[in-house]
């Protein structure tokens, strides 16, 4: 068993759907430890594990958009109740394919640094507290415009980023647009799907065009095990927003940032060595 992407693949399913910033932890895992970086194509691949777990934790829903989409002829309409999310969904897709892609051009290594994601796991914390205190807890995803689904996918060309979190960044717009707490994670989980699924199919073909099939069976490994992983986590995720709000994970992305901060500018070692 390979144990580096074992943890990797477990550490991506537990954190995925918290808004915590999964991809931030995966960069940090293998800058604290002993373990090489796993490089966007692993990353990718244990992603693709958590997209498989929220199409079966959803596929009620899911099966009820596509007869939505039947009844409508695969016709944009708003009309239909289920056609209506799935074309909220893909208009809240748009924006990410298009800037996920023009940063692919530039390429991404250089955002995989401790402090950026030091600063966007602690600044886009707090803003996600400001949004939870005082957003309204009225609106249903049956009650979003098309205009607020766009904002909540440009919201979601944030999460390129890494520390920002898919999960949280656009629950933080859901919530700014006075969506229920838990309407927020399904909306949000629902578009990572296409997000995702694009993402990973890039990288598949890359991979294949490479030859590698080790990285290909890494891949594999990566999937099942995030997937595991992951569907306790959305039970756990739904269950624990029925009650509550998101001030824990607010309070330890906070923290976890102004840990990577003091130590990302030298503030931590010189403190410790004092």
């Amino acid at each position: 068993m390979n144990f580096h992407i074992l943890f990797l693949s477990v550490l991506q399913g537990i954190t995925e759907f918290l808004p915590v910033s999964s991809s931030g932890h995966l960069i940090l895992f293998s800058k604290f430890t002993t373990f090489p970086d796993q490089g966007l194509g692993l990353d990718v691949a244990v992603h693709v594990g958590s997209i498989l777990a929220v199409m079966i934790y959803f596929s009620e829903e899911l099966w009820r958009m596509f007869k939505g989409l039947l009844k409508t002829y695969f016709i944009p309409t708003l009309s239909n109740k289920d056609a209506r999310t799935f074309w909220l969904i893909v208009i809240g897709t748009v924006p990410v394919v298009i800037v996920g892609l023009l940063l692919k051009e530039h390429g991404m290594e250089w955002l995989r640094d401790t402090r950026i994601i030091g600063w966007t796991i602690l600044g886009y914390g707090i803003l996600l507290f400001i949004a939870d205190k005082f957003g309204l807890t009225i609106r249903k995803i049956e009650h979003l415009r098309p205009l607020d689904a766009f904002l909540i996918g440009c919201a979601q060309c944030l999460a390129l980023i890494p520390g920002t979190s898919r999960s949280g960044i656009t629950v933080t717009m859901a919530r700014f647009l006075s969506m229920e707490r838990r309407e927020a994670a399904k909306f949000s989980m629902l578009l990572s799907i296409p997000a995702i699924i694009a993402a990973a199919c890039l990288v598949a073909l890359e991979i294949y065009q490479q030859g590698d099939m080790t990285v290909f069976i890494e891949a594999i490994d990566g999937i099942t095990y995030s997937f595991i992983a992951s569907i306790l986590a959305i039970y756990v995720v739904m269950w624990w927003l029925k009650k509550s709000t998101f001030l824990p994970f607010v309070i330890y992305r906070i923290i976890l940032g102004g840990f990577l901060l003091l130590d990302s500018y030298g503030y931590l070692n010189s403190f410790l060595t004092n």
